[in-house]
């Protein structure tokens, strides 16, 4: 297997549940090693996150917490703190998603920790970020969701707002402070500087909602739902066929002129009402209307047939089941299977950085809690035998 690009990059990770974790595991995807600092005892309660294999362990933790390196540390204990900064004196970057000020209550802000380590890069996600009025405020994903704006804009126009099918919020703060550390890390090649790095799942929501509704301070109208059509463009969508749905997506006119050919209704071809995008927003329904008419009278696999010929990007819409078993996905080994001790082999996705010398590898299992403080501890911080085993004894570790 080649080496990936992060090999020698070493994060520690204080991160629970699903913004943190999705982050590091990009990271230890890409090559990073992951100490992974989990409650001791029973472990942390993501463990136990829903779904569950039929053995009882978390299909959502294997997702994310794949090829980490675990240790157990009791950080309400001081002793724990401090082994905590020994560690953080050996790592180049640190990923914490508490509430703001969790940190700082155990004694390892990013001032205090940069007393130790200079060049860490020091990143926290949060639900509304470390400065502002709502920096405090309880968050998960659904309210990044409603206060970044995305679920005002989402849902039929005339239905209830909904959030989006999965957690988006998580997963673009996880994202977005994966993007802000390789800037970091890259900084402190060229400067020798670290830095902090302050993300927020709410920052992160409304700057992907924005630009498609970037007229609002011109025109001050409060954006409408559109369902599964497109604000600025028609026909775009999910149209019903006999036997499925099918998705059509049309941006520009030349695109429209080529369904009319696929459909046999060049008579529209000079209509006023359809021949710009413009005029097609504005007509939505009626282009709907015939777009609809067609659609329903053909099969998904014949319209889809069809509008191929002609270049209309399009496609049919599968079901979850089909997309899982998508021959497409898995010549792109989107699908792995991961050996795990209990539960055996786990299918689980397979890596998105599909890279010529460094590609992503998500084929690594998850961690027993704890399964790496022998080599952490004693390897990486020289902690001897016997003070180890009086750690142990305190439920330190």
């Amino acid at each position: 297997m080649a080496k990936g690009a992060l090999e020698g990059v070493r994060v520690l990770d204080f991160t629970q549940y699903l913004s943190g974790p999705h982050g590091t595991s990009v990271l230890s995807e890409l090559g990073a090693e992951i100490i992974k600092i989990e409650k001791p005892g029973d472990g942390e309660p993501e463990r136990q996150a829903m779904p569950k294999t039929s053995k009882g362990e978390s299909y959502q933790f294997f997702s994310y917490n794949r090829g980490k390196k675990s240790v157990t540390l009791n950080l309400k204990d001081p002793k724990g703190v401090e082994i905590a900064k020994k560690l953080a004196a050996k790592v180049d970057i640190l990923v914490e998603n508490f509430a703001p000020g969790g940190m700082d209550r155990l004694g390892l802000s990013y001032e205090e920790v940069r007393k130790i380590n200079p060049r860490i890069i020091y990143a926290s996600i949060s639900g509304f970020g470390q400065t502002g009025r709502r920096r405090n405020d309880v968050s998960y994903d659904v309210v990044a969701q409603a206060m970044g704006g995305l679920m005002s804009v989402t849902g039929q126009p005339d239905g209830e707002p909904l959030k989006a099918g999965i957690s988006l919020g998580d997963y673009m703060g996880g994202y977005n402070g994966v993007i802000a550390i390789l800037a970091a890390l890259y900084y402190r090649t060229v400067t020798g500087e670290g830095q902090s790095i302050d993300i927020s799942m709410q920052d992160g929501i409304w700057a992907m909602v924005f630009p498609d509704r970037a007229d609002y301070f011109d025109t001050l109208e409060v954006p409408k739902r559109f369902g599964n059509k497109l604000s600025s463009s028609a026909p775009f969508g999910a149209y019903h066929s006999k036997n499925g749905y099918v998705v059509i997506c049309t941006i520009t006119d030349p695109q429209w002129q080529k369904v009319l050919q696929a459909m046999g209704r060049e008579d529209l071809s000079g209509e006023e009402r359809f021949a710009t995008r413009e005029n097609r927003t504005k007509n939505m329904k009626e282009v709907d209307g015939v777009v609809q008419a067609w659609c329903q009278e053909k099969t998904v696999e014949d319209i889809f047939a069809i509008l191929k010929k002609f270049g209309v990007p399009c496609s049919p819409l599968p079901t979850f089941d089909q997309v899982a078993s998508d021959p497409h996905l898995l010549e792109r080994e989107m699908i792995v299977e991961v050996e795990q001790p209990v539960s055996g082999k786990v299918k689980l996705s397979g890596s998105v950085y599909k890279m010529s010398k460094t590609p992503g590898d998500r084929r690594k299992r998850v961690p027993d809690a704890g399964e790496h403080n022998e080599e952490i501890y004693r390897g990486l911080l020289g902690i001897g035998e016997e003070e180890m085993k009086k750690l142990k004894e305190g439920s330190v570790i």
